[in-house]
């Protein structure tokens, strides 16, 4: 599972109306270029390097597929769109708006038009004290030393007064008012992925299925007549061992437990792959189980039409699954809609993610978190 960059940037201004300028910045990075996770106090420190107006400085950490060198462009365009002129003239000046990569991830970044970490990060007081409030686990993978000790050993005494306080654009959305979500989907709808990347948004605690370690898939997929019933035993067995475990041991420092799958996608899948008399006795069984088995407080279910999902498992390569037809994916999609017509008490949101990519384009994940958020809302 790819996992996300975790980029930390700093935002300056000393021109304009400074507090709207960085309210304004983090909105535009937030809704155009990454996922804004953590945000500084505003900072009101003099200007480095010239005599100008004072600034006021934040630092942000945003999460990220993209590339550095995607993400300078993308930035560089915020700037742009803020008003700023960048002239060919030596030396520092004032704007509008300034954003600098300072860190991405433990990379040394050297290039034309970037290096990172940031070559002046350690001299800087308005760059380390709010980078500071983001409490991060982070060593410069150059100097090998932490935010706090680059602070306490800069030269650069210059003032640095917090002025204001700043919430991430993030926390618009209300996830953690909940215990438990559940994120479901066809195969290759993306939930895995979604499920992932919102456990590391929003701090939560992940549990993901763990198909690869099945030694029966594969099989399945080549004898389905001979292998579906020790594949289901075997699936459901590990879902509610894995659920026990993993939700009655909560994480204190985490805010809620996210996973890519409800077991009662077992008694789904079963309903598709047995003979009628081996579902018979596999419902007995899990209905034993499922008495056990605490219900998410939210079910989110990510609809893709099979055409789609065909072409997301081609490009993810497992090779035992490339032989899938149509027709298997058409009546996964049935069933899950059939079991979702039938549940009363359960929170249901039923996303269309078929015209979405939520990993290339970051305004298809805000979409999400809207339809979870409007969800909350209703």
């Amino acid at each position: 599972m790819k996992s996300q960059h975790q980029v930390v940037l700093s935002i300056g201004t000393n021109q304009g109306n400074r507090l709207e300028n960085i309210q304004q910045c983090l909105q535009l990075i937030h809704h155009e270029v990454a996922t804004v996770v953590k945000v500084s106090k505003v900072y009101e420190t003099p200007s480095w390097g010239f005599d100008s107006d004072n600034f006021y400085n934040a630092a942000i950490v945003v999460h990220t597929f993209d590339s550095a060198a995607t993400i300078l462009s993308k930035i560089l365009q915020i700037e742009q769109q803020m008003g700023r002129v960048r002239e060919e003239v030596l030396g520092y000046q004032s704007r509008v708006i300034d954003i600098d990569i300072i860190a991405f991830d433990s990379e040394i970044i050297k290039t034309e038009h970037l290096q990172v970490p940031h070559p002046l990060m350690q001299e800087r007081n308005f760059v380390l004290k709010p980078m500071l409030d983001l409490n991060l686990e982070w060593i410069h993978p150059v100097l090998n030393n932490t935010v706090a000790e680059m602070l306490s050993a800069t030269d650069d005494k210059s003032e640095c007064v917090a002025v204001q306080s700043l919430e991430s654009p993030l926390r618009k959305v209300s996830l953690e008012q909940f215990n438990y979500v559940a994120f479901e989907g066809n195969i290759g709808a993306g939930k895995t992925t979604l499920a992932t990347k919102i456990a590391e948004d929003f701090n939560a605690k992940s549990v993901l299925e763990r198909f690869a370690d099945n030694p029966f898939l594969p099989k399945f997929y080549k004898d389905q007549n001979r292998y579906a019933f020790p594949l289901e035993m075997s699936f459901l067995a590990d879902r509610y061992k894995q659920l026990s475990d993993d939700l009655s041991q909560f994480d204190l420092f985490k805010d809620f437990i996210v996973a890519d799958y409800h077991i009662f996608k077992s008694l789904i899948f079963a309903k598709i792959t047995l003979a009628d008399d081996e579902y018979r006795l596999y419902s007995n069984l899990f209905h034993i189980i499922y008495k056990e088995m605490p219900k998410p407080d939210l079910y989110v279910y990510l609809y893709q039409n099979s055409e789609r999902l065909l072409q997301n498992i081609k490009k993810r390569g497992r090779s035992y699954e490339q032989e899938i037809p149509a027709e298997y994916l058409d009546k996964i999609n049935i069933g899950y809609l059939d079991y979702i017509k039938s549940q009363t008490d359960l929170n249901i949101l039923i996303i269309d993610v078929s015209d979405r990519d939520f990993v290339k384009n970051h305004e298809d994940y805000l979409f999400i978190l809207s339809e979870i958020q409007n969800k909350i809302n209703s």
